[in-house]
């Protein structure tokens, strides 16, 4: 009897240290432990070395285009970074393909029979960005949110950046990559941009 009562107090015991431990959440996700944030800090450089060595890889293509196209070449480095990360076999869940992710329907429109080939993908995506560059009077904005969600939902919202999550962070995120690595003076023949400072986005 005694023995029993014993396993019991054990069980009820184990118990409650097994809740203590399940109800102290470590909170990682806000304040990782330093392990946890080497491997952070070890993936982010693993990262941007990959992203940089492909760069590399596709600088010359891409500087091609842009002057063939007549669109800033560093536009065309942040839009493929911020749609690939220069992987030229990336495909989204929604189908697009490619360094510049163009989807079925525009690679047909531009004349890109293989949008896996950089070549072709790129040449296809700086096409694009030309039109929309003509289109919305080379406003940065609108024709980033453009290739993000298309240029029917810009014309849709009355030429503003549409309020879909998605595309409002895509813009962001080009924009902030041109705010740090462009050196390029913005000239009108290029792509006139407004204040990049805009709090609704």
């Amino acid at each position: 009897m005694r023995s029993s009562r014993g396993r019991c107090v054990a069980i009820v015991v184990f118990g409650l240290l097994v809740a203590a431990a399940a109800s102290a959440d470590p909170g990682w996700e806000d304040d990782p432990p330093p392990l946890l944030q080497e491997d952070r800090t070890q993936a982010v450089h693993r990262r941007t070395s990959i992203v940089r060595a492909r760069r590399a890889e596709f600088e010359a293509l891409v500087n091609e285009a842009a002057r063939r196209h007549r669109v800033r070449a560093d536009l065309l480095h942040a839009v493929i970074e911020v749609e690939s990360a220069y992987d030229p076999a990336a495909v989204s869940p929604a189908g697009a393909v490619g360094l510049m992710q163009l989807m079925p329907a525009t690679a047909a429109r531009y004349g890109v029979a293989d949008s896996t080939d950089p070549s072709q993908n790129v040449a296809g995506g700086a096409a694009y960005l030309r039109d929309l560059q003509a289109q919305f009077g080379g406003n940065l904005r609108l024709v980033l949110a453009a290739y993000n969600a298309g240029e029917d939902a810009v014309e849709r919202f009355q030429r503003q950046v549409p309020p879909y999550a998605e595309t409002r962070a895509y813009v962001r995120r080009v924009v902030e990559l041109l705010r740090r690595r462009s050196w390029m003076v913005i000239r009108r023949d290029q792509l006139p941009v407004g204040p990049l400072d805009d709090p609704t986005l």
